[in-house]
Protein backbone atom coordinates (compact mmCIF):
# COMPACT_ATOMS: atom_id res chain seq x y z
CA UNK A 1 0.00 0.00 0.00
CA UNK A 2 1.30 3.45 -0.89
CA UNK A 3 1.56 6.35 1.54
CA UNK A 4 1.52 8.93 -1.23
CA UNK A 5 -0.75 11.91 -0.90
CA UNK A 6 -2.14 13.37 -4.08
CA UNK A 7 -1.79 17.14 -4.01
CA UNK A 8 -3.94 19.37 -6.14
CA UNK A 9 -3.90 23.03 -7.05
CA UNK A 10 -5.65 25.34 -4.59
CA UNK A 11 -8.98 26.55 -5.93
CA UNK A 12 -11.11 29.54 -4.91
CA UNK A 13 -13.38 27.07 -3.07
CA UNK A 14 -10.46 26.17 -0.79
CA UNK A 15 -9.99 29.74 0.46
CA UNK A 16 -11.54 30.80 3.74
CA UNK A 17 -14.71 32.79 3.19
CA UNK A 18 -17.35 34.71 5.09
CA UNK A 19 -20.86 33.25 5.09
CA UNK A 20 -23.12 36.12 4.07
CA UNK A 21 -26.34 36.39 6.04
CA UNK A 22 -29.26 35.27 3.86
CA UNK A 23 -32.99 35.76 4.35
CA UNK A 24 -35.15 33.14 2.63
CA UNK A 25 -38.80 34.02 2.05
CA UNK A 26 -41.23 31.46 0.66
CA UNK A 27 -44.57 32.21 -0.94
CA UNK A 28 -46.98 30.19 -3.09
CA UNK A 29 -44.98 30.92 -6.26
CA UNK A 30 -41.47 30.08 -5.03
CA UNK A 31 -38.73 31.49 -2.82
CA UNK A 32 -36.82 34.75 -2.67
CA UNK A 33 -33.31 34.94 -1.19
CA UNK A 34 -31.69 38.15 0.02
CA UNK A 35 -27.93 37.83 0.61
CA UNK A 36 -25.99 40.68 2.22
CA UNK A 37 -22.61 40.99 0.48
CA UNK A 38 -21.31 44.50 1.21
CA UNK A 39 -18.11 45.53 -0.52
CA UNK A 40 -18.62 43.17 -3.47
CA UNK A 41 -18.80 44.88 -6.88
CA UNK A 42 -21.10 43.31 -9.50
CA UNK A 43 -18.15 42.20 -11.65
CA UNK A 44 -16.76 40.14 -8.73
CA UNK A 45 -20.06 38.40 -7.97
CA UNK A 46 -20.59 34.80 -9.06
CA UNK A 47 -23.99 33.08 -8.86
CA UNK A 48 -24.25 29.60 -10.31
CA UNK A 49 -26.29 26.40 -10.20
CA UNK A 50 -24.66 23.01 -10.65
CA UNK A 51 -27.09 20.12 -10.40
CA UNK A 52 -29.18 20.91 -7.33
CA UNK A 53 -26.55 23.17 -5.70
CA UNK A 54 -26.84 26.95 -5.73
CA UNK A 55 -23.56 28.76 -5.01
CA UNK A 56 -23.19 32.45 -4.18
CA UNK A 57 -19.65 33.86 -4.21
CA UNK A 58 -18.27 37.35 -4.16
CA UNK A 59 -14.86 38.95 -3.74
CA UNK A 60 -14.73 41.99 -1.48
CA UNK A 61 -13.13 45.06 -3.03
CA UNK A 62 -12.31 47.52 -0.28
CA UNK A 63 -9.74 49.71 -1.97
CA UNK A 64 -8.70 52.72 0.06
CA UNK A 65 -7.59 56.03 -1.42
CA UNK A 66 -3.83 56.35 -1.77
CA UNK A 67 -2.10 57.30 1.47
CA UNK A 68 -4.94 56.06 3.69
CA UNK A 69 -4.67 53.12 6.05
CA UNK A 70 -7.51 51.54 8.03
CA UNK A 71 -7.42 51.84 11.82
CA UNK A 72 -9.98 49.07 12.23
CA UNK A 73 -11.47 46.60 9.75
CA UNK A 74 -14.66 44.62 10.34
CA UNK A 75 -14.07 42.47 7.26
CA UNK A 76 -11.04 40.23 7.70
CA UNK A 77 -11.67 37.76 4.87
CA UNK A 78 -11.71 38.91 1.25
CA UNK A 79 -14.58 36.76 -0.03
CA UNK A 80 -18.11 35.59 0.65
CA UNK A 81 -19.36 32.09 -0.14
CA UNK A 82 -22.62 30.31 0.57
CA UNK A 83 -24.12 27.17 -0.93
CA UNK A 84 -27.68 25.86 -0.85
CA UNK A 85 -29.23 22.59 -1.94
CA UNK A 86 -32.28 23.36 -4.07
CA UNK A 87 -35.48 21.40 -3.68
CA UNK A 88 -36.78 19.51 -6.71
CA UNK A 89 -39.91 21.68 -6.34
CA UNK A 90 -37.94 24.72 -7.57
CA UNK A 91 -37.24 25.57 -11.21
CA UNK A 92 -33.53 26.46 -11.27
CA UNK A 93 -33.72 27.27 -14.99
CA UNK A 94 -35.85 30.33 -14.21
CA UNK A 95 -33.79 31.98 -11.47
CA UNK A 96 -33.83 35.78 -11.67
CA UNK A 97 -31.07 37.77 -9.94
CA UNK A 98 -30.69 41.44 -8.98
CA UNK A 99 -27.78 43.10 -7.18
CA UNK A 100 -28.13 46.51 -5.60
CA UNK A 101 -26.23 48.29 -2.83
CA UNK A 102 -24.49 45.09 -1.70
CA UNK A 103 -27.67 43.01 -1.50
CA UNK A 104 -28.17 40.09 -3.88
CA UNK A 105 -31.82 39.19 -4.53
CA UNK A 106 -32.63 35.85 -6.13
CA UNK A 107 -36.12 34.79 -7.13
CA UNK A 108 -36.51 31.05 -7.66
CA UNK A 109 -39.99 30.04 -8.82
CA UNK A 110 -41.61 26.71 -8.06
CA UNK A 111 -41.79 24.27 -10.96
CA UNK A 112 -44.69 25.00 -13.29
CA UNK A 113 -46.56 21.81 -12.39
CA UNK A 114 -46.45 22.78 -8.69
CA UNK A 115 -47.80 26.31 -9.19
CA UNK A 116 -51.33 26.87 -7.95
CA UNK A 117 -53.75 27.14 -10.83
CA UNK A 118 -57.42 27.87 -11.20
CA UNK A 119 -59.60 25.27 -12.84
CA UNK A 120 -62.57 26.56 -14.73
CA UNK A 121 -65.81 24.69 -14.31
CA UNK A 122 -68.16 24.45 -17.27
CA UNK A 123 -71.92 24.65 -16.74
CA UNK A 124 -73.68 21.81 -18.54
Amino acid sequence: MSDQVVKREATPQDEAALRPPVDVIEDVGGITLYADMPGVPKDKLDVRVEGDTLTLEGVVDLTLPEGMEPLHAEVNLPRYRRTFTLSKELDSDKIAAEFRHGVLKLRIPKAEHLQPRKISVAVV
